[in-house]
């Protein structure tokens, strides 16, 4: 029964937030109260929430001061270089744009943290997307599949958390799987070059003014910026406000003048909370945070409050000043710890009432007899939708072992296990389980929902990539 209820459950909540009927937040709290209550098990919501919310408290002070810390980096201009060097490779062709996104997201990953990732590489990419009304879930679609192939860094968590659970050499697991992750990652940047095809057919061979393409989406709206069809293109201009209608069936929505220059008065060069001569500074401390996160010298949560604080203090002296950062940072803050303590209630529920210890047997007890010999390959499909639908240390920590156990008396190794069991880290990365995840649809704009349906099938597609070519090159 609670294995029946448990998949309802999930079932239930990604329905109501893909179909727009309830919010996530609503979702994700609402909906395990109301299957706690029909599991028998009311009394004891309270508890189970208050346990989850345990568990994610140091992820939601992570994001908040992470938020606030490379909220405060952008205001500053650390990243108006990257922005640039981004321009002048993607120009205004919707194809470079979407592959330059797939890029950024793969190289900004190698700092093993999700949330990290997403805030540095909205933020350089979003101002492109807006001014050339391209589909802003393309952009959130990109990155979390490619974020997600990287999250399987020896850092990055999934692959430490195989090792430990199987008690093998991390290095073991994740060095001959660097083929299969490289072929996944080159599938990830083809799928970006087909997307941006399609923006491109859509849109149209989109140019911006040669001499202003270095500064044309830092500067505000009204900044003498022009957009024009090349000779060969379809296409629009830049100044319609028209909402356009993705390929996947999403809509990017429609943007009036006032409400574009908005949007774009954030990157402009010469806003006054640009700090260039402590450029080097905040570079330094950047570069030592994500060192000091790298070899875990202290829990992450205390690196970005103290990284936040030092940058505040030394950027902006002035309380008013600082005040005003914080304040303009709030919106992001608020709307990701919300949701983070929201998904803390599903995730207690879950846990709590035994759903997912069921799901888990049920799914292992499901393998056919005959299937034994292939549990690598049983392991790595398992792990799609088991680490969609579940957090890492519970497929890890609880149904791993298990996966591994069966297949040790087939002569199936534990580093073969560990290895496929990486492989739906790409589906992952967009579970609503996941905090990050949040992050990035939420400093983009896009409804979780139009994040879901558009981003699902390919993240599926990329792990199915990573599994087979695991296959084909003799690893899995």
């Amino acid at each position: 029964m609670l294995t029946i209820l448990g998949f309802a459950m999930i079932a239930t909540f990604l329905v109501l937030i893909m179909t727009k009927k309830m919010s996530p937040i609503a979702a994700l709290v609402l909906i395990p109260a109301l299957f706690c209550v029909a599991v028998g098990q009311g009394a004891q919501l309270g508890d189970y929430v208050i346990e989850g919310v345990g568990t994610l408290a140091p992820t939601a002070a992570m994001l908040m001061f992470a938020i606030v810390y490379f909220g405060v980096m952008i205001d500053v201009g650390l990243f108006d270089p990257i922005v640039r060097g981004i321009l002048r490779f993607c120009k205004a062709d919707p194809m470079r744009i979407v592959v330059g996104t797939a890029l950024l997201a793969a190289i900004v990953s190698l700092d093993g943290d999700g949330s990290t990732t997403f805030m540095i590489t909205v933020s350089a990419m979003y101002p492109l997307y807006k001014r050339l009304k391209m589909s802003l879930v393309v952009m959130t679609g990109v990155a979390a599949t490619a974020n997600g192939v990287m999250n399987t860094l020896p850092w990055g968590g999934p692959t430490a958390r195989a090792a430990t659970a199987l008690k093998v050499d991390a290095a073991d697991i994740f060095v001959p799987m660097i083929p299969a992750l490289a072929v996944g990652l080159l599938a990830v940047i083809l799928l970006a070059f087909v997307l941006g095809r399609r923006e491109r057919k859509r849109l149209g061979m989109l140019t911006l003014d040669e001499a202003l393409v270095t500064e044309t989406v830092l500067v505000g709206a009204g900044g003498g910026d022009r957009l024009t069809k090349a000779p060969n293109g379809g296409g629009t201009g830049s100044g319609t406000g028209s909402g356009t209608s993705t390929g996947s069936g999403t809509s990017t929505g429609g943007v009036d003048d006032d409400e574009e220059e908005e949007e774009f008065k954030g990157l402009d060069p010469n806003r006054s909370t640009l700090r260039p001569k402590l450029y080097w500074f905040n570079a330094g401390l950047t570069v030592a945070l994500l060192a000091a996160m790298i070899l875990e010298l202290m829990p992450i949560p205390v690196l970005f409050l103290l990284g936040a604080a030092l940058a505040l203090t030394v950027n902006f002296p002035h309380m008013p000043d600082q005040r005003a950062r914080i304040a303009a940072h709030a919106d992001n803050v608020l709307n990701v710890s919300g949701m983070v303590f929201a998904a803390a209630v599903f995730t207690g529920v879950l846990t709590g009432t035994g759903m997912v210890e069921h799901m888990a047997d049920w799914l292992v007890g499901a393998i056919p007899d005959g299937m034994g010999p292939h549990m690598a390959v049983v392991t790595g499909l398992l792990s799609l939708p088991l680490t969609y639908f579940m957090s890492n240390d519970g497929f890890y920590f609880g149904v791993l072992p298990v996966l591994a156990e069966a297949g040790a008396a087939h002569g199936v190794s534990p580093l073969e296990i560990a290895r496929a069991s990486i492989a739906g880290q790409p589906l992952h990365m967009s579970s609503p389980l996941v905090p990050a995840v949040y992050v990035l649809v939420g400093m983009a704009k896009v409804e979780f929902g139009d994040h879901t349906r558009f981003t699902v099938k390919w993240a599926v597609l990329t792990s199915l990539v990573v599994l087979g070519a695991g296959i084909l090159f003799g690893i899995i």
